[in-house]
């Protein structure tokens, strides 16, 4: 039985590259009906994530044009991990595998043969790895790698060079619909899910046009949210750091007072101020990284959808 292969895009302002992007899928899915590869119910799903220009007419239009065309649209724009997850819980039902990956193809989809190759040998997740990176400037580099590895030292393990170019079986899917958390990070909550997995390689293109949904500075963001919902770690710092604080604080009383009684104090402005400067400032940083964590919570704690579909455009 061949399999029934969904794609799940997430779309934010992509009608620069939106018509493109589909006929170069609608060419690898018609080669792959061709030769037996998929089911011919597939389909290819773009999801509009809340977007300003006109992405959602474009695939509209794209639906009447083919029906292996269909679009989920949000009511507005919940970010690019939640309107992710609404494409695989929308489709998990309908079909055998979904494949997500991102509206501009940076992320090759000749690969897509071998994923759904390594799901029929009974892999239930595949993941794209990046083979290199050659692609990108050295600050771009540097910061991704870096961002993988702090991800993972704060124990929020992720699959190296991996972002969200994955496929996951139906049964991956079911697993992953009892995640029921509001701050979600895909790429490190999927390993979580535990089924058998592995990886395929591919070069990442340049994008075609328009501009990066992931600028350094969401990039940062994206970290955060990663560590933050996947690990304590950062608190359990701030506990270390201030153990090491007070064993130095000890020290420092001893000193002060043996340098008292044998007569040999000076007053100083300077270590004075150094001090009050450094614990306050450290005491506002602990505050901040614990309320971070209260205000996830907080969010947790109001079970508000994470998202809201207005349209679905289907068969």
């Amino acid at each position: 039985m061949m399999t029934k292969l969904y794609l799940a895009i997430p779309c934010y302002n992509e009608e620069e590259v939106l018509r493109d992007s589909a006929e170069k899928l609608n060419n690898k899915y018609n080669e792959m009906m061709a030769e037996g590869k998929i089911s011919p119910d597939s389909k290819i799903v773009f999801i509009d994530d809340g977007s300003k220009d006109k992405t959602w007419s474009t695939i509209s239009e794209l639906h009447k044009e083919n029906p292996v065309f269909q679009g989920i649209k949000l009511t507005r724009n919940r970010g690019h991990q939640n309107a992710l997850l609404c494409g695989l819980m929308t489709l998990k039902d309908k079909a055998d595998a979904v494949i997500s990956i991102d509206a501009d193809l940076q992320d090759d989809i000749n690969v897509f043969d071998e994923m759904v190759e390594k799901y029929e040998n009974g892999c239930d997740v595949v993941y794209g790895v990046r083979s290199k990176r050659a692609t990108d400037t050295f600050f771009k580099r540097f910061t991704a790698e870096a961002f993988y590895k702090i991800l993972n030292k704060m124990g929020a393990k992720v699959i190296f060079n991996h972002a969200d170019f994955r496929l996951m079986s139906k049964r991956a899917l079911e697993a992953f619909s009892m995640y029921k958390e509001t701050n979600i990070f895909l790429r490190g909550m999927v390993p979580l899910v535990g089924y058998k997995s592995d990886v395929v390689k591919y070069e990442r293109a340049e994008r075609l046009a328009g501009e990066s949904k992931y600028p350094l500075k969401k990039m940062l963001a994206l970290a955060w949210e990663g560590i933050t919902s996947l690990s304590i770690q950062p608190i359990r710092m701030i506990t270390w750091l201030g153990a090491i604080i007070f064993a130095i604080s000890l020290v420092i009383i001893v000193y002060s007072l043996v340098r008292f009684f044998i007569g040999a104090t000076v007053s100083g402005w300077a270590s004075t101020l150094c001090s009050i400067w450094a614990l306050g400032g450290l005491q506002l940083l602990a505050i901040g990284v614990i309320g971070e964590y209260i205000g996830k919570i907080y969010l947790e704690t109001k079970r508000r959808p994470r998202y809201i579909v207005e349209e679905f455009l289907e068969d």
